[in-house]
C-alpha cells in the first residue's frame, strides 16, 4: 500500500516553506479570491508561482482552493484566475461548486480537479459523480466514519480520497453555515467566515424597545453550545489509510508558523515510523482546544467543548533559527528568553526534541546581554547541536 500523502496548509509563502521543511508532502493554498479564507494572507500570482516552483524543486505539490460558492458577477474573474493557476503548474485546484468546476475545465483542461469538503461528499453515489464530471480527487465529508469512508473507496477505487486528520471542525457540515452571515454580514461561503460559533452566548428579553439581557449558563464558563472541538487522528492513521485514504490533510490555513511546524512534524514522523505517546503528546505543544476523534468510529455527541478558547499549549514560542556555525547559533527572537534559560528544538531533525542551556548570549549589535528582549532581534547565542535554518526554538511552560 501506498504511504499517504501529508497535505498541510499554507496561509502565506513563508507558511509553505515551513511546511515542506517539517515534512509535508504537499500543501494547500488560496490566492487572493475565491478561497474559503479570506482573512489569511494568501497569495498573489507572483507569490503562487514562486510557492509552486518552490514546491516542485523539492518534488513536493501544490494544490489551490476555489472552494467558494461562486455567484453569476464571479465567473469572468474565475476564468482568467483558472488560467492562471494551470500557467502556474499548480498539481490541482480544489472546487466545490459544481459551475466553477465545468468552468475549470473549459478554461484549464489540463489542471486536475479535487472536491473540496465544502461540496459534503457524504456517499459513494456522490463520489462517483464527481469522478464521473472529471475530479481527480474527492476530499471527504468530515462527518463521515471509518466504515463510511472504506464503503465510498470500495465502490469508486480509482477516485482518490483524502480526509482532514487534524484542526479545527466547523458546527455545520463542513462550513455550510449561515450563522456569520446573519450575525455579521459575512458570508461563511464566500471566505469570510467570523466563527460566531465560538462566541459565548446570552438571552435578551421582549419586553420593551430594550430589553434585559440574561446570562445563560451551562457551568461558570459560559454557553459555548456550538464551540467545536479539535480533531486529531494521530492515533488512527493507519485505520484511516486502510479504508481507501490517499491524503491526509491538516487544517489550518490561518495559524501561526510555529503551530503549523508542531503539527506537521509529528505527523511526519507518525506516517514514517508508527504513533507513540511521545508524538501524540507533541500535538498538545501547540494551542489547541480539547481534542476529539468527531465522527470516525461513529455517531458520537462529545463533540463540542465548553471552554472559551484554545488552551496556551505546553511550550511557547522563542526564536526562528536562522543557522548555527561553529557551536554558535542566530536566531530570530518571537518571545523573550535570557541566558540560563532551558530551551527545546522543534526540527525535522534528529536532535528533535532536545534541549539546552541559553549561554554566553550576544545582541543585535554583537554586544554580550543577559536578555533577548527586542521583538524579532537577531540573537546569537552557544548550542550544541547543529541546528539548521528552519528550526524552531521553543520553551516547555507546562
Amino acid at each position: 500500500m501506498l504511504k499517504p500523502e501529508l497535505l498541510a496548509p499554507a496561509g502565506n509563502l513563508n507558511k509553505l516553506k515551513t511546511a515542506f521543511y517539517f515534512g509535508a508532502d504537499a500543501v494547500y493554498l488560496g490566492g487572493k479570491n475565491f478561497s474559503l479564507r479570506t482573512f489569511a494572507d494568501n497569495f498573489t500570482d507572483e507569490e503562487m508561482r514562486e510557492g509552486i516552483a518552490y514546491a516542485h524543486a523539492r518534488g513536493k505539490k501544490v494544490y489551490v482552493c476555489a472552494n467558494i460558492f461562486a455567484k453569476n458577477a464571479d465567473f469572468a474573474a474565475l476564468e482568467t484566475y483558472f488560467r492562471a493557476v494551470q500557467s502556474a503548474g499548480a498539481d490541482a485546484v480544489l472546487v466545490s461548486d459544481l459551475g466553477v468546476l465545468r468552468t475549470c475545465k473549459r478554461v484549464a483542461p489540463n489542471l486536475p480537479v479535487h472536491v473540496s469538503t465544502q461540496a459534503n461528499t457524504l456517499n459513494a453515489e456522490a463520489a462517483a459523480m464527481w469522478k464521473e464530471l472529471g475530479a481527480e480527487r474527492v476530499v471527504v465529508a468530515r462527518e463521515l466514519s471509518l466504515k463510511e469512508i472504506a464503503e465510498v473507496h470500495a465502490k469508486t477505487p480509482d477516485l482518490e480520497l483524502e480526509a482532514f486528520v487534524h484542526g479545527a471542525m466547523c458546527i455545520s457540515y463542513s462550513g455550510r453555515c449561515y450563522l456569520s452571515d446573519y450575525l455579521d454580514g459575512r458570508p461563511s461561503n464566500r471566505g469570510a467566515c467570523v466563527q460566531a460559533c465560538r462566541w459565548n452566548y446570552r438571552i435578551q428579553s421582549d419586553e420593551g424597545k430594550r430589553g434585559e439581557w440574561y446570562d445563560l449558563e451551562e457551568d461558570g464558563r459560559g454557553v459555548y453550545v456550538m464551540n467545536s472541538k479539535d480533531l486529531n487522528m494521530s492515533a488512527h492513521l493507519d485505520a484511516l489509510a486502510a479504508a481507501g485514504v490517499r491524503s491526509f490533510k491538516i487544517e489550518g490555513r490561518m495559524k501561526s508558523e510555529y503551530y503549523l511546524a508542531t503539527v506537521v512534524n509529528a505527523y511526519r514522523r507518525i506516517i514514517d515510523g508508527g504513533f507513540s505517546e511521545a508524538l501524540g503528546g507533541e500535538l498538545r505543544s501547540a494551542a489547541h482546544r480539547a481534542y476529539t476523534t468527531a465522527y470516525a468510529f461513529g455517531e458520537n455527541s462529545e463533540t463540542v467543548t465548553r471552554e472559551n478558547s484554545q488552551t496556551k499549549g505546553a511550550c511557547e514560542y522563542v526564536a526562528n533559527v536562522l543557522g548555527c556555525e561553529n557551536g554558535r547559533a542566530r536566531a530570530e527572537m518571537r518571545n523573550r528568553f535570557r541566558e540560563g534559560d532551558v530551551l527545546e528544538i522543534l526540527s525535522p531533525n534528529g536532535y528533535f526534541a532536545k534541549e539546552f542551556t541559553i549561554e554566553r548570549l550576544t545582541a543585535p549589535d554583537g554586544e554580550p546581554c543577559a536578555d533577548a528582549k527586542l521583538v524579532q532581534g537577531i540573537y546569537s547565542f552557544e548550542c550544541p547541536f547543529p541546528v539548521q535554518k528552519g528550526d524552531i526554538l521553543r520553551r516547555r511552560i507546562l
